[in-house]
């Protein structure tokens, strides 16, 4: 990782809102209290709220209190960190505000070296970018050799017309490599240690293809529904909200081919030739490949059209069309209010060519799986089929199991403390790369034109889902 400088500051904006409170400050917190933010580094919060520094501070100190209680447990370390918060009250849409941010900056000394995260609403990324340019805060050109980078949010845009505006604006104010496009997935344990699971271990790397691997199965589930995301719900749906960017990025991490090396560029350059090589949907392939639904209760949930067909379930049968993955089915499924909570990556392998152990000529009870669970635990397992006790020669499936909590003695970072620490740094591997954010809009575009004009299955809450998702898996 490059040095931090010694004097740079992490500007929010957005910096009273919901992310703010429950992610942002808490890693950043973490980061102090671990060492990680050097001894002149500080915070700046953008907000509407007329606050100054001090009221400001007391508000962050009240959310992680309630939020973050275990922060507060190190009093002399979070009264150093509260003190490094400076406060600027700016309604966003007003290029004054971004000007007494500089003069800000320049106060603090800080103004060659920033950090902007986009903590706001999408729609809000283009503006803030073209204020910051007009400004003089852009990312191309900082004065005295600094640098200065941005952190964006998803969704980014809301299709692949609007991706490519976005991407556009931001290329005009920032390089490339200066982007840190996050997605807080790519930021977790059994996420990051897919590549070194398969690329590390010689017992799983020669078996991962179309000759060894019957499919994948990738699962995004939660048990609970929007929780008083209506309105953004209704503008987004499961599809924009999940599937295009961590699902995508799932399935990328699990297909993609061994990089030339574990830079950055070359990590990303893999992966955005798996999102190239999924095979776009049509009218004619979606009926067999694509289940939407939304559950019951949804149209009543606050900010919810009464007519709504926003869906909140998918199953999505992917093919990628590659030497290496041809005719391999790659499973999504993901939804609001399902039976359980639980992100996990599920491998099967092909079953033996005869059958000697079942009743069955199927193997498909004891196939061979290797399950990476991404949470509510971080898991991986592997199953195989074991002679079951007694007379009879038959099999049961059991497992052999690795646990990031009871393996190692040190507990891993937070996602968000684990991606501010890469942005800082400049590390943009858990990152996504403006190509991969496009493929991936075309992708999605591809569905939603396929199954326009029909209306998601409908499904009990805490159910499995759609039964009609059954009929995808063949």
């Amino acid at each position: 990782m490059q040095l931090k400088p010694e004097s740079f500051t992490i500007v929010i904006f957005g910096a009273n809102g919901d992310l703010a409170a429950r992610k942002l400050f808490p890693a950043l917190f973490e980061l102090a209290r671990l060492g990680h933010l050097p001894a002149g580094a500080t915070l700046t919060a953008i907000g509407r709220a007329a606050l100054s520094h001090e009221e400001f501070r007391a508000v962050v100190q009240e959310k992680m209190r309630t939020l973050s209680p275990d922060s507060l447990k190190d009093e002399a370390v979070f009264e150093e960190f509260i003190h490094r918060i400076f406060y600027l009250s700016a309604d966003l849409d007003d290029p004054d505000g971004y000007h007494r941010l500089k003069k800000e900056l320049e106060r603090q000394g800080t103004l060659c070296d920033a950090l902007f995260y986009l903590a706001t609403p999408p729609a809000l990324a283009p503006v803030i970018v073209r204020n910051l340019e007009r400004a003089a805060l852009g990312g191309k050109g900082s004065a005295g050799g600094g640098r200065r980078k941005i952190i964006i949010e998803k969704p980014y845009g809301r299709d692949l017309g609007s991706a490519r505006e976005l991407n556009a604006v931001i290329g005009e104010v920032f390089p490339e490599d200066a982007v840190f496009r996050i997605d807080h997935y790519l930021g977790k344990e059994t996420v990051q240690n897919i590549m070194v699971f398969r690329f590390s271990n010689g017992i799983f790397e020669p078996l991962w293809n179309r000759s060894h691997i019957a499919n994948v199965t990738i699962t995004i589930a939660e048990d609970f529904g929007i929780r008083g995301r209506g309105a953004l719900y209704e503008e987004s749906g499961l599809l924009r909200d999940i599937m295009q960017n961590h699902a995508l990025q799932l399935l990328a991490a699990v297909a993609m081919e061994p990089p030339v090396d574990l830079s950055a560029d070359a990590v990303r350059d893999e992966k955005s030739k798996v999102l190239r090589s999924i095979r776009l949907f049509s009218p004619q392939s979606a009926p067999t490949s694509v289940v939407l639904g939304q559950y019951e209760g949804y149209r009543s949930e606050k900010g919810v059209a009464a007519d709504s067909t926003v869906e909140t379930y998918a199953a999505v049968k992917f093919h990628v069309d590659n030497w290496r993955w041809k005719g391999v089915p790659f499973y999504v499924r993901a939804g609001k209010n399902l039976a359980e909570t639980v992100t996990e990556i599920v491998i099967t392998f092909n079953c033996p060519p005869q059958n000697f152990f079942g009743e069955a000529e199927s193997c498909s009870y004891t196939a061979n799986q290797v399950i990476l669970r991404i949470q509510p635990e971080e898991t991986i397992a592997i199953r195989f089929g074991a002679k079951r006790p007694g007379e009879e020669l038959v099999t049961d499936p059991v497992y052999m199991k690795f646990d990031y909590r009871t393996s190692f003695a040190t507990g891993g970072l937070t996602p968000y403390h684990r991606l501010l620490l890469d942005a800082m740094a400049g590390d943009q591997m858990n990152f996504i790369r403006q190509d991969s954010v496009e493929y991936s809009w075309g992708i999605i575009d591809s569905i939603r034109s396929a199954v326009e004009g029909r209306d998601p299955e409908p499904y009990a809450a805490h159910s499995k889902g759609p039964d009609a998702a059954e009929g995808i898996y063949g």
